[in-house]
């Protein structure tokens, strides 16, 4: 018998958890944000709210930024990431900000920058490439180069 492949996201990645049924914001930010729920289940609504998108998913989203699971806040940003949706941007420059977040979750703030692609982030990312912890310096660097060329692709798209 041959083993069943995991399921291909529509965002091109093979995730820790398939999404969630449950289509209501309200409902998977509750279960996301809760922290005696299991993680398995915070992790289908994490990519529920992914899968469904806009500004109300990046709210339930951000919400959990307050969890104690340095995992679950890495995953978040990392989903942020593949949104590309700009509203999700000052949270994640938050994250980066915060000297005292896991390196995880700093180092995928910052490249969830670049994948967003949104200038506004330049500024942030800039200042902590020169960051003294290498995980965070190489990681805005990567973003820098990454915000440019995903910016450039949405000027191309555009025209």
């Amino acid at each position: 018998m041959e083993a069943e492949k995991p399921d291909i996201s529509e965002f091109d990645s093979v995730d820790p958890a398939p999404p969630s049924d449950e289509k209501n914001i309200s409902n998977l930010r509750r279960t996301l944000v809760n922290e005696e729920e299991k993680m398995f289940q915070r992790m289908r609504a994490l990519f529920a709210l992914r899968g469904i998108g806009g500004e109300d998913s990046v709210e339930a989203l951000a919400d959990a930024f307050s969890s104690d699971s340095a995992l679950l806040k890495h995953e978040i940003a990392y989903v942020m990431g593949q949104m590309q949706d700009s509203h999700a941007v000052p949270y994640l420059i938050e994250r980066l900000e915060d000297v005292d977040e896991d390196l995880m979750v700093r180092h995928e703030a910052a490249e969830a920058l670049g994948a967003i692609g949104d200038r506004t982030a330049l500024t942030t990312l800039e200042k902590f490439v020169k960051d003294p912890e290498p995980v965070i310096s190489e990681s805005c660097e990567v973003a820098l180069d990454l915000l440019e060329w995903v910016a450039s692709n949405k000027l191309e798209y555009s025209d």
